[in-house]
């Protein structure tokens, strides 16, 4: 729920920053929400059956397919990582209100964590793990194209979205410039 929160909520706040067209940032908003959705649920299929959902959880307790206790156990886990994702875009946004383009490191730092996080997260889960189902590799470039263009969407306004350090390596060293690199 972590990175599906961090997607779709930053993207939301990224997209006022890029355009003032209403009808844009729907259309835009929807396939934000769709690449996290699809990338969060690939994941989550091998840990909880795909479980992101209070409303859904709720409906696989009614419909019999899940336990009450581990209905609760999700809940709480789906609540918490919509919390925290809303604290880290907190704690990262606040400086996009001085300038949206150039947003503190250590704001730059804390989306990297999360959207690079999210990526791995996906590959692994998706095309790595062992326990992942038959389909998982079949399902794993559209997964992993998914979050991507998710992490893009959500922060690419904000600090450009790297999530791949060789990348902003090579644009650092070709342009020769290394302030605040670090943070990637």
């Amino acid at each position: 729920m972590l990175i599906y929160v961090f997607a779709a909520e930053g993207f939301a706040a990224s997209s006022r920053l890029t355009s003032d067209d209403l009808q844009a940032q729907l259309i835009a908003t929807t396939i934000n929400h769709a690449f996290a959705l699809v990338a969060v649920v690939s994941v989550a299929m091998n840990i909880s059956g795909g479980h992101i959902n209070p409303a859904v959880t709720f409906g696989g307790f009614l419909g019999g397919h899940i336990t009450l206790c581990r209905s609760v156990l999700y809940w709480i886990a789906q609540l918490f990582g919509s919390v925290v994702a809303c604290l880290l875009l907190k704690y990262s946004v606040v400086s996009v209100k001085i300038s949206p383009f150039a947003p503190a490191p250590c704001s730059v730092v804390v989306f990297e964590i999360v959207t690079t996080f999210g990526l791995v997260y996906t590959i692994y889960a998706t095309s790595i793990d062992p326990k992942r189902s038959n389909s998982g590799m079949i399902i794993a470039p559209i997964a992993i194209g998914f979050i991507v263009g998710a992490n893009i969407l959500s922060g690419g306004a904000f600090y450009g979205a790297a999530m791949n350090p060789a990348a902003i390596f090579g644009q650092a060293m070709v342009s020769w410039t290394w302030t605040n690199h670090w943070v990637y």
